[in-house]
């Protein structure tokens, strides 16, 4: 009896939350595009979307001012792997006389070659003691003059909830930064929301924030960042030294048969902007614009199972990089060319 009262008790506290959680919703700022400052554009390219990422760069190359190649990971012997295809990304985006970043993502496979993306336990071993991290910042810096990459963009993820890989972290930038400016290299350093802004970072890079996942395949359906979400979050990063800068998302996610706050769920996953697309013209659905957020979002039913979509569109994206200037911040990357369709990309505008 004891149980059921418990559980009786917690499905009323999820569906007070849900109902707060809604109201909250609907009395939301809206965003959407319109007059802002001026900002300067960025966009990642992915190796492994080469053709696509291209050709969406083709198409929105007169408004960027950088590229990213996305990205060097580590092999099974924690050696660094720089993709054929990121060369030839960034030898032309230095042609169109972009700033062009290499990434170093903390990614890495495991013996059997399966990928293991953000792997606290490789950051540990490549940041283990002083001669480790100098290895691997004169490591990246050969790569990036090699490729004559304007500059080195560091995606490490995952490492300030142990407060000791923090700290190797944090020291790892500093000599990076050093590196970096002996070798004439910029360097951007990528962060999580999340992370601890008042953390003692170093004044030379430029801090990227990503501003999505605020919905994903670790929670319920909603849009990658709303007004709220992105109010918030640039609001805490007065904290951070330096050049200042932030990062958006394409594309969207799908769940399936999702209840009482995640407590029953099914199969989750990532589309791009052009697979929602197709999807919501197969389903014959209804397309809704959720003010709060700029985002697409539709639903449908198949099989006996629910599904919810929300993604991002060309207007979703303006619609955020208003907002985003607005609050004093110009520099704004996009993650990432590849799978959103031409006139989508196109309809993007600083």
């Amino acid at each position: 009896m004891k149980k059921k009262v418990k559980y009786a008790a917690l499905l009323t506290a999820l569906m007070l939350a849900s109902t707060a959680a809604g109201l909250s919703c609907a009395g939301a700022e809206p965003v959407k595009p319109g007059p802002h400052p001026e900002v300067r554009l960025s966009a990642w390219s992915a190796y492994w979307d080469d053709a696509s990422g291209r050709q969406e760069y083709r198409d929105i190359r007169h408004h960027l001012s950088g590229f990213s190649a996305f990205a060097a990971s580590y092999g099974p012997d924690d050696v660094l792997v720089v993709p054929d295809e990121i060369a030839r990304a960034l030898e032309q985006a230095k042609k169109d006389g972009k700033e062009a970043y290499l990434t170093i993502v903390n990614d890495n496979q495991d013996p059997s070659g399966r990928a293991v993306e953000k792997d606290p336990a490789l950051t540990k071993r490549l940041l283990r003691d002083d001669d480790a991290r100098q290895e691997q910042v004169a490591t990246i810096v050969e790569q990036a003059r090699k490729l004559g990459a304007t500059g080195v963009e560091l995606d490490y993820e995952r490492v300030f909830k142990d407060k000791e890989l923090q700290q190797e972290y944090l020291h790892f930038t500093y000599q990076l930064s050093l590196a970096c400016t002996r070798a004439d290299l910029k360097l951007r350093i990528i962060l999580e929301p999340s992370a601890p802004f008042d953390a003692p970072f170093a004044k030379g890079p430029e801090y990227v924030v990503m501003l999505y996942n605020l919905h994903g395949l670790h929670n319920g359906p909603g849009p990658k960042a709303d007004g709220a979400f992105i109010r918030k979050t640039i609001s805490k990063m007065e904290k951070l030294p330096g050049r200042k800068s932030v990062a958006i998302a394409t594309g969207g996610c799908l769940w399936q048969d999702y209840k009482l706050m995640g407590l029953s769920r099914g199969k989750t996953r990532f589309l791009s902007s052009q697979e929602a697309e197709v999807l919501a013209k197969e389903k014959d659905a209804h397309v809704a614009r959720d003010e709060a957020s700029g985002a697409l979002t539709f639903s449908y039913e198949e099989d006996k199972h629910h599904y919810e979509v929300w993604y991002a569109d060309d207007e979703t994206l303006n619609a955020w990089i208003t907002e985003i200037a607005n609050l004093g911040i110009h520099d704004v990357s996009i993650w990432r060319l590849g799978g959103n369709g031409s006139e989508m990309i196109r309809g993007v505008r600083p």
